[in-house]
Protein backbone atom coordinates (compact mmCIF):
# COMPACT_ATOMS: atom_id res chain seq x y z
CA UNK A 1 0.00 0.00 0.00
CA UNK A 2 0.76 3.45 -0.60
CA UNK A 3 1.99 5.87 1.80
CA UNK A 4 0.29 9.55 2.12
CA UNK A 5 2.41 11.07 0.22
CA UNK A 6 2.03 8.76 -2.76
CA UNK A 7 -2.09 8.03 -2.42
CA UNK A 8 -4.18 10.53 -4.55
CA UNK A 9 -7.47 11.54 -2.66
CA UNK A 10 -10.52 11.68 -4.51
CA UNK A 11 -12.85 14.81 -3.49
CA UNK A 12 -16.45 14.25 -4.72
CA UNK A 13 -17.12 17.97 -6.37
CA UNK A 14 -19.62 16.92 -8.41
CA UNK A 15 -23.34 16.93 -6.91
CA UNK A 16 -25.98 19.76 -7.64
CA UNK A 17 -26.14 21.01 -3.76
CA UNK A 18 -29.93 21.86 -3.67
CA UNK A 19 -29.92 22.40 0.37
CA UNK A 20 -27.45 25.50 -0.69
CA UNK A 21 -29.44 26.50 -3.93
CA UNK A 22 -29.22 30.09 -3.23
CA UNK A 23 -25.13 30.00 -3.52
CA UNK A 24 -25.02 27.05 -5.94
CA UNK A 25 -27.00 27.62 -8.96
CA UNK A 26 -24.39 29.57 -10.07
CA UNK A 27 -21.35 28.06 -7.67
CA UNK A 28 -20.54 24.57 -7.13
CA UNK A 29 -20.56 23.89 -3.47
CA UNK A 30 -16.88 22.59 -3.04
CA UNK A 31 -16.86 26.43 -3.98
CA UNK A 32 -18.86 28.36 -1.40
CA UNK A 33 -16.78 29.65 1.20
CA UNK A 34 -16.14 29.23 4.75
CA UNK A 35 -14.42 32.61 5.52
CA UNK A 36 -12.45 34.33 2.68
CA UNK A 37 -11.38 30.30 0.97
CA UNK A 38 -13.56 27.56 -0.39
CA UNK A 39 -14.69 24.79 1.18
CA UNK A 40 -12.54 22.47 -0.80
CA UNK A 41 -9.43 24.73 0.03
CA UNK A 42 -10.30 23.94 4.00
CA UNK A 43 -10.26 19.89 3.02
CA UNK A 44 -7.35 20.21 0.78
CA UNK A 45 -5.90 21.86 4.01
CA UNK A 46 -6.77 19.14 6.26
CA UNK A 47 -4.88 16.43 3.71
CA UNK A 48 -1.76 18.24 3.27
CA UNK A 49 -1.57 18.51 6.49
CA UNK A 50 -1.21 14.75 6.96
CA UNK A 51 0.90 14.45 3.76
CA UNK A 52 -1.39 13.62 1.80
CA UNK A 53 -0.77 16.44 -1.53
CA UNK A 54 -2.57 14.03 -4.49
CA UNK A 55 -5.66 15.51 -4.95
CA UNK A 56 -8.14 14.50 -7.76
CA UNK A 57 -11.50 16.54 -8.02
CA UNK A 58 -14.39 14.46 -9.83
CA UNK A 59 -16.44 17.29 -11.00
CA UNK A 60 -19.79 17.32 -12.47
CA UNK A 61 -21.87 20.15 -11.86
CA UNK A 62 -20.72 23.37 -12.75
CA UNK A 63 -17.30 21.98 -12.45
CA UNK A 64 -15.83 24.17 -15.12
CA UNK A 65 -15.79 26.94 -12.48
CA UNK A 66 -13.87 24.79 -9.98
CA UNK A 67 -11.29 24.30 -12.99
CA UNK A 68 -10.94 27.87 -13.34
CA UNK A 69 -10.26 27.76 -9.46
CA UNK A 70 -7.30 25.57 -9.98
CA UNK A 71 -5.89 27.22 -12.68
CA UNK A 72 -6.08 30.85 -10.94
CA UNK A 73 -5.05 28.89 -7.70
CA UNK A 74 -1.73 30.55 -7.46
CA UNK A 75 -2.68 34.14 -8.63
CA UNK A 76 -5.89 33.93 -6.48
CA UNK A 77 -4.06 32.47 -3.19
CA UNK A 78 -0.65 34.45 -3.57
CA UNK A 79 0.81 38.01 -3.68
CA UNK A 80 2.61 38.70 -7.54
CA UNK A 81 3.62 41.56 -9.30
CA UNK A 82 2.89 42.21 -12.81
CA UNK A 83 4.04 44.99 -15.29
CA UNK A 84 1.11 46.50 -17.23
CA UNK A 85 1.31 45.63 -20.95
CA UNK A 86 3.19 42.35 -20.10
CA UNK A 87 0.78 39.53 -19.33
CA UNK A 88 3.60 36.77 -18.75
CA UNK A 89 6.06 38.92 -16.82
CA UNK A 90 3.73 37.92 -13.58
CA UNK A 91 6.35 37.53 -10.79
CA UNK A 92 5.41 35.69 -7.39
CA UNK A 93 6.30 36.94 -4.14
CA UNK A 94 7.39 34.77 -1.29
CA UNK A 95 6.88 31.09 -0.84
CA UNK A 96 3.31 29.55 -1.55
CA UNK A 97 2.54 27.44 1.74
CA UNK A 98 0.78 25.15 -1.09
CA UNK A 99 3.58 24.20 -2.67
CA UNK A 100 3.98 20.77 -3.92
CA UNK A 101 0.31 19.97 -4.27
CA UNK A 102 -1.09 18.08 -7.31
CA UNK A 103 -4.78 18.51 -8.10
CA UNK A 104 -6.27 16.91 -11.36
CA UNK A 105 -9.60 17.90 -12.26
CA UNK A 106 -11.54 14.73 -14.04
CA UNK A 107 -15.43 15.43 -15.85
CA UNK A 108 -17.37 12.56 -14.05
CA UNK A 109 -20.94 13.74 -15.46
CA UNK A 110 -23.26 16.16 -14.51
CA UNK A 111 -25.56 13.73 -13.31
CA UNK A 112 -23.14 11.01 -12.22
CA UNK A 113 -24.39 9.78 -8.74
CA UNK A 114 -21.15 9.18 -6.27
CA UNK A 115 -20.48 5.84 -6.83
CA UNK A 116 -19.96 6.28 -10.33
CA UNK A 117 -18.01 9.70 -9.88
CA UNK A 118 -15.18 7.40 -7.86
CA UNK A 119 -15.35 4.66 -10.56
CA UNK A 120 -14.47 6.82 -12.92
CA UNK A 121 -12.00 8.95 -11.16
CA UNK A 122 -9.99 5.98 -10.02
CA UNK A 123 -9.84 4.40 -13.88
CA UNK A 124 -8.22 7.60 -14.58
CA UNK A 125 -5.25 7.23 -11.72
CA UNK A 126 -2.12 5.32 -10.61
CA UNK A 127 -2.22 3.34 -7.13
CA UNK A 128 -3.54 0.68 -5.34
CA UNK A 129 -4.81 2.43 -1.86
CA UNK A 130 -7.31 5.59 -3.14
CA UNK A 131 -8.61 8.35 -0.80
CA UNK A 132 -12.13 9.59 -0.87
CA UNK A 133 -13.95 12.39 0.48
CA UNK A 134 -16.63 14.66 -0.01
CA UNK A 135 -16.16 17.74 -1.00
CA UNK A 136 -18.44 19.54 1.37
CA UNK A 137 -17.22 18.41 4.97
CA UNK A 138 -14.34 19.36 7.62
CA UNK A 139 -13.15 17.19 10.71
CA UNK A 140 -10.00 17.61 12.81
CA UNK A 141 -9.39 13.71 11.90
CA UNK A 142 -6.07 12.39 12.16
CA UNK A 143 -5.25 11.01 8.27
CA UNK A 144 -2.19 9.51 8.81
CA UNK A 145 -4.22 7.69 11.68
CA UNK A 146 -6.87 6.16 9.48
CA UNK A 147 -4.39 4.85 7.31
CA UNK A 148 -2.26 3.27 9.43
CA UNK A 149 -5.72 1.68 10.79
CA UNK A 150 -6.83 0.80 7.14
CA UNK A 151 -3.16 -0.87 6.62
CA UNK A 152 -3.46 -3.10 10.07
CA UNK A 153 -6.67 -4.63 10.05
CA UNK A 154 -6.28 -5.73 6.13
CA UNK A 155 -9.38 -4.93 4.42
CA UNK A 156 -10.72 -3.73 1.12
CA UNK A 157 -12.64 -0.48 2.36
CA UNK A 158 -12.30 1.65 5.78
CA UNK A 159 -15.07 4.65 6.40
CA UNK A 160 -14.36 7.19 9.10
CA UNK A 161 -17.12 7.05 11.79
CA UNK A 162 -18.27 9.85 13.40
CA UNK A 163 -21.58 11.00 15.43
CA UNK A 164 -23.10 14.38 13.96
CA UNK A 165 -27.51 14.74 12.75
CA UNK A 166 -28.91 11.13 11.77
CA UNK A 167 -29.54 12.50 8.14
CA UNK A 168 -27.04 10.49 6.87
CA UNK A 169 -25.95 6.24 6.05
CA UNK A 170 -25.96 4.84 9.62
CA UNK A 171 -23.42 2.49 9.95
CA UNK A 172 -23.66 -0.43 12.71
CA UNK A 173 -20.11 -1.28 13.81
CA UNK A 174 -18.62 -4.49 15.98
CA UNK A 175 -15.17 -4.70 16.84
CA UNK A 176 -14.50 -2.07 14.67
CA UNK A 177 -16.01 -4.36 11.70
CA UNK A 178 -18.92 -2.32 9.84
CA UNK A 179 -21.79 -4.99 9.28
CA UNK A 180 -23.98 -3.05 7.88
CA UNK A 181 -24.30 0.06 5.75
CA UNK A 182 -27.64 1.85 6.27
CA UNK A 183 -28.62 4.42 3.69
CA UNK A 184 -30.05 7.18 5.77
CA UNK A 185 -32.30 6.26 8.21
CA UNK A 186 -35.20 7.93 9.72
CA UNK A 187 -33.61 7.63 12.87
CA UNK A 188 -30.16 7.45 14.55
CA UNK A 189 -28.65 6.97 17.54
CA UNK A 190 -25.30 5.73 16.28
CA UNK A 191 -22.14 6.18 13.89
CA UNK A 192 -22.39 7.83 10.70
CA UNK A 193 -20.07 7.92 7.33
CA UNK A 194 -18.21 11.09 7.56
CA UNK A 195 -16.09 10.41 4.77
CA UNK A 196 -12.74 10.32 4.45
CA UNK A 197 -12.78 6.77 3.19
CA UNK A 198 -9.88 4.74 1.68
CA UNK A 199 -10.37 1.70 -0.68
CA UNK A 200 -7.78 -0.43 -2.52
CA UNK A 201 -8.49 -0.84 -6.21
CA UNK A 202 -9.79 -4.24 -5.62
CA UNK A 203 -12.82 -2.90 -3.67
CA UNK A 204 -13.94 0.11 -6.34
CA UNK A 205 -13.34 -2.54 -9.13
CA UNK A 206 -15.52 -5.25 -7.34
CA UNK A 207 -18.48 -3.18 -6.03
CA UNK A 208 -18.64 -0.54 -8.19
CA UNK A 209 -20.66 -1.63 -11.46
CA UNK A 210 -18.76 -0.08 -14.85
CA UNK A 211 -22.76 -0.53 -16.47
CA UNK A 212 -24.67 1.36 -13.66
CA UNK A 213 -24.82 4.39 -12.37
CA UNK A 214 -24.81 4.01 -8.33
CA UNK A 215 -24.47 5.96 -5.32
CA UNK A 216 -21.58 5.14 -3.25
CA UNK A 217 -23.66 4.76 -0.36
CA UNK A 218 -25.99 2.43 -1.23
CA UNK A 219 -25.17 -1.34 -2.63
CA UNK A 220 -21.54 -0.90 -3.40
CA UNK A 221 -20.72 0.33 0.88
CA UNK A 222 -23.77 -2.29 2.03
CA UNK A 223 -22.23 -5.07 0.01
CA UNK A 224 -18.65 -4.72 1.38
CA UNK A 225 -20.22 -4.50 4.47
CA UNK A 226 -22.01 -7.23 4.05
CA UNK A 227 -18.62 -9.63 2.48
CA UNK A 228 -16.81 -8.30 5.74
CA UNK A 229 -14.42 -5.92 3.75
CA UNK A 230 -15.70 -2.57 5.12
CA UNK A 231 -14.31 -1.71 8.47
CA UNK A 232 -14.59 1.81 10.37
CA UNK A 233 -11.97 4.19 12.06
CA UNK A 234 -13.78 5.94 14.56
CA UNK A 235 -13.37 9.52 15.00
CA UNK A 236 -15.03 11.09 18.68
CA UNK A 237 -13.44 14.34 17.43
CA UNK A 238 -15.37 17.34 15.24
CA UNK A 239 -16.79 16.55 11.96
CA UNK A 240 -19.15 19.36 10.23
CA UNK A 241 -20.58 18.78 7.13
CA UNK A 242 -21.80 21.99 5.28
CA UNK A 243 -24.80 21.00 3.86
CA UNK A 244 -27.37 24.23 4.53
CA UNK A 245 -26.84 27.99 4.94
CA UNK A 246 -26.97 27.67 8.73
CA UNK A 247 -24.53 25.03 8.92
CA UNK A 248 -22.18 27.53 6.13
CA UNK A 249 -22.67 30.45 8.78
CA UNK A 250 -21.53 28.19 12.04
CA UNK A 251 -18.41 27.25 9.73
CA UNK A 252 -17.66 30.87 8.93
CA UNK A 253 -18.04 32.21 12.53
CA UNK A 254 -16.16 29.32 13.77
CA UNK A 255 -13.22 30.20 11.45
CA UNK A 256 -13.09 33.96 11.71
CA UNK A 257 -12.97 33.47 15.33
CA UNK A 258 -9.46 31.61 15.20
CA UNK A 259 -11.22 28.80 16.70
CA UNK A 260 -12.15 26.48 13.49
CA UNK A 261 -11.12 22.78 14.94
CA UNK A 262 -10.26 21.44 11.71
CA UNK A 263 -7.31 24.00 11.04
CA UNK A 264 -5.06 21.43 12.30
CA UNK A 265 -2.29 23.14 9.98
CA UNK A 266 0.12 25.87 11.20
Amino acid sequence: MADGTTTPTIILCGGRGTRMSEYTTTLPKPLVPIGERPVLWHIMKIYAAHGFTDFVLALGWLGEAIKEFVLHFEALTRDFTVEVGRPDSMTFLGDHPEQGWRITCLDTGVESLTGTRVRRAAAAIAGDTIGVTYGDGVADVDLAAVMAFHRAHGKLATITAVRPPGRFGELRIADGVVKAFEEKPQTSGGAIGGGFMLFEREAIERYIPTDQDVMLEREPLSSMARDGELIAYEHSGFFQPMDTPREQTLLTELWESGKAPWKVWS
